[in-house]
C-alpha cells in the first residue's frame, strides 16, 4: 500500500515561497486597515479603563459620605444622651444630702459637658470631611461626564472605520486562512517571528538592485541565483527576512 504523502512533499518549495509572499501581501493589507484605525482602539480601551476607575472612585467616595453621615448621626445621639444625663444629675443635685454627693454629681455634669464638646468637635471634623468628599464627588462626576462623551465620540469614530473596512477585512482574513493552509506550521512560526521583529511588518521581501528589499544590504550573485532557482527557502543573512525573486513579486496577488 502506497504511503500517504506528507504535507511537505505535497507542496514544493516554489509553492511555499509563493504562498509566503501571498501571506505577506494579505498581512500588509490588514496592517493598512489597522493603521487607518490608528490609536483609536487603544484610546477607546484607555477611556474605558479610566471611566471604570472613576466610577469605582465615585462609589468609594459616596460610601464614605454615607459612613460619615452615620458617624455624625451617632455623635448627635451621644450628645442627646449626654444632655439627658446632665438633666438627670441636675435634678439629683436638688435632693442631695451632703456636699460630697453634690460635688460628685457636679463632676459627672462637668464630664458630660466635656463629652458634648468632644462630640461637637468630632461632628465639625466629620462635616468638613463630608464637604471635602462632596467636592471630590462633584469634580469626579464632571470628569466622568467628559470622559463618557469622549468615549462615545471615539467609539463612533472607530465604529465608522470598522464599518467601512469590515467587508474588506473579513475577505482578507478568509484569504489569510486559505493561504496558511498551504504553509506548514514550522514555516508559519518562523514567518510570524520574523514579521514580529520587523519594524514595517515585512517578513518576505524581494531582491531589488542586488540588495535585500528589507534591510538593503547587498546580496552576493551566487545567493541571488539560489533565490531565483527556488530550490530552498533563503533568508537574508543580515536581517533574517525571507527572500524571493522578482517573478514571484510580479505574479504575487491577494
Amino acid at each position: 500500500m502506497e504511503k500517504a504523502k506528507t504535507h511537505e512533499t505535497e507542496v514544493s518549495v516554489e509553492e511555499r515561497l509563493r504562498a509566503l509572499y501571498s501571506l505577506q501581501l494579505v498581512d500588509s493589507e490588514i496592517d493598512k486597515i489597522k493603521t487607518l484605525r490608528g490609536e483609536l482602539p487603544l484610546e477607546v480601551q484607555d477611556l474605558e479603563d479610566e471611566i471604570a476607575g472613576l466610577e469605582t472612585r465615585l462609589g468609594n467616595l459616596r460610601e464614605e459620605v454615607v459612613n460619615l453621615d452615620k458617624a455624625v448621626s451617632k455623635k448627635n445621639n451621644e450628645i442627646s444622651d449626654a444632655e439627658t444625663l446632665i438633666k438627670k444629675y441636675e435634678e439629683q443635685q436638688k435632693n442631695v444630702r451632703n456636699n460630697r454627693e453634690f460635688d460628685s454629681l457636679s463632676k459627672e455634669i462637668e464630664f458630660q459637658n466635656l463629652e458634648i464638646e468632644l462630640f461637637n468637635k468630632k461632628i465639625r471634623e466629620f462635616n468638613a470631611q463630608i464637604e471635602e468628599k462632596k467636592m471630590a464627588i462633584a469634580d469626579s462626576e464632571a470628569i466622568l461626564a467628559e470622559r463618557k462623551t469622549d468615549l462615545e465620540n471615539k467609539r463612533t469614530e472607530l465604529d465608522e472605520i470598522i464599518s467601512d473596512t469590515q467587508k474588506e477585512e473579513e475577505g482578507l482574513f478568509k484569504k489569510l486562512s486559505e493561504v496558511q493552509e498551504v504553509i506548514e506550521e514550522r514555516l508559519l512560526t518562523a514567518y510570524r517571528r520574523i514579521r514580529s521583529n520587523a519594524r514595517n511588518g515585512l517578513a518576505v521581501v524581494p531582491v531589488q538592485r542586488d540588495a535585500c528589499g528589507g534591510c538593503f544590504n547587498q546580496i552576493p550573485p551566487q545567493r541571488q541565483l539560489d533565490i531565483k532557482s527556488r530550490k530552498k527557502i533563503i533568508v537574508c543573512e543580515y536581517c533574517g527576512r525571507i527572500l524571493v525573486d522578482d517573478e514571484i513579486i510580479k505574479e504575487g496577488k491577494i
